[in-house]
């Protein structure tokens, strides 16, 4: 399920000044040698194999509105956690829910970055065309925007709006989206994770959607709590 023909808002562009700094000699070195990674980077992994998915019935029930849900989702670039929005996405935050609690995502990959858009994974194919064996449909608000770090599910583009499978999206820009992607939450820890792995995106992207990193980026294991 590859969604979105739209791409992200047009922002401005900003402008850097470059300073030149006056280097004093001290003696003590310097320089490249004082340069140190920091921030998020990825492990080398294997990319995944395709697992294949019997077709399956859809989880019943809602996330209880009055709860809080929280998924941490470790990938081997890093930790992000996403906080479900169980009020405005009760069903398809319950089929994201039974899903990681069963390891259905555990080692499948992110298989689409479309640097300054999204982040995209989830599917056990490996290319966009996969799911769980069902979907389920929950209208998004009217009025929903896809800023940076809203996750949302992906869909066909002749699927109703809100239709979900096991596909997610997380929107690395504010984005021009319509409200047809089923919200799942937002990211509220580990954003420079998902920009680390928005920095993997292919280097040949002639159709400007994105498409499969640079190197394969995985999710190790996606953990669900609640209180």
């Amino acid at each position: 399920m590859i969604f979105g023909r739209i791409t992200s808002k047009k922002l401005p562009i900003a402008v850097l000044a470059i300073l030149t700094l006056a280097l004093v000699a001290t003696g003590c070195g310097g320089g490249d040698d004082e340069k140190k990674a920091s921030g998020p980077t990825c492990k080398d992994v294997p990319a995944p194999t395709r697992v294949a998915i019997s077709d399956r019935e859809a989880p019943k029930g809602k996330l209880s509105a009055s709860k809080t849900y929280t998924a941490t989702v470790a990938t081997s670039c890093g930790t992000f956690v996403i906080d479900l929005d169980s009020k405005r996405a009760p069903r398809t935050g319950k089929s994201f829910v039974t899903l990681s609690k069963k390891g259905f995502y555990d080692g499948l990959a992110f298989h689409r970055i479309a640097p300054g858009f999204v982040i995209q994974g989830g599917d056990p194919n490996g290319d966009g065309t996969g799911g769980p064996g069902y979907s389920v449909t929950e209208k998004p608000p009217a009025d929903l925007v896809y800023s940076e770090g809203t996750v949302a599910m992906a869909k066909s583009g002749t699927e109703p709006p809100g239709t979900s499978g096991s596909q997610f999206y997380v929107a690395t820009a504010d984005t021009d989206l319509p409200p047809e992607y089923a919200l799942l939450g937002k990211v509220t820890k580990g954003m420079d994770v998902v920009k680390e792995i928005e920095s993997h995106a292919p280097a040949d992207d002639p159709t400007g959607q994105g498409g499969a990193p640079d190197q394969p980026i995985v999710i190790e294991k996606i953990t669900i709590s609640e209180s």
